[in-house]
């Protein structure tokens, strides 16, 4: 079984803000692959199931807010009996990169992000993650809260359509058919 997890806040306010950007993803992945959200109250996740070249998936959408995902994510791998190394895939935006950039790392640090900070401290830092960049010019002028709730434009939500067909949903399959590698992609 692979773990899915994507970073954001839940309910409708935060709805396509850049800390979102995961939860678009992964509604996006599950869409592709005919799984159905529900709430699983024990877990506090929004969850869909998926089954990849016979592989289950579990699509996770906490209902904790960001900054608080790790104690999610553990529940999960706790019931489950996943190993984080080989079975978690978390799917992020990230600040310090480029709008449509989109990075993936085996593991490492939290660099600032409050979510993956949350995470490392229940999982460890060894996971696999999907990065997307946010940042833009506007960016300069705000601060990190106000820009990472703040919405995506028309423009940017349409660019982050395509990104995700075209590039992230590709990857998120090679992670569950063990074929990812830590690789960058700009727009």
């Amino acid at each position: 079984m692979k773990l899915i997890l994507a970073q954001g806040n839940p309910g409708p306010r935060y709805a396509h803000t850049r800390h979102n950007v995961g939860f678009s993803v992964l509604d996006a992945f599950a869409e592709a692959n005919d799984a159905r959200w529900h709430s699983e109250s024990k877990f506090r996740a929004d969850i869909a199931e998926a089954t990849i070249n016979g592989e289950k998936v579990l699509l996770v959408k906490p209902l904790s807010f960001y900054n608080e995902t790790g104690q999610v994510a553990r529940g999960l791998v706790d019931f489950y009996k996943l190993d984080p190394v080989s079975d978690v895939l978390v799917i992020h935006d990230e600040l310090a990169l480029p709008f449509g950039t989109v990075r993936v790392r085996e593991k490492g640090s939290d660099a600032g992000n409050n979510g993956i900070k949350s995470l490392n401290a229940h999982l460890g830092q060894d996971y696999w993650r999907i990065r997307i960049g946010v940042w833009h010019e506007s960016r300069n002028q705000i601060n990190d809260v106000d820009f990472v709730l703040g919405k995506f434009s028309t423009e940017e939500r349409a660019s982050l359509e395509t990104i995700t067909q075209q590039t992230i949903v590709p990857l998120i399959t090679r992670f569950v058919k063990g074929e990812l590698e830590a690789v960058s992609h700009s727009v």
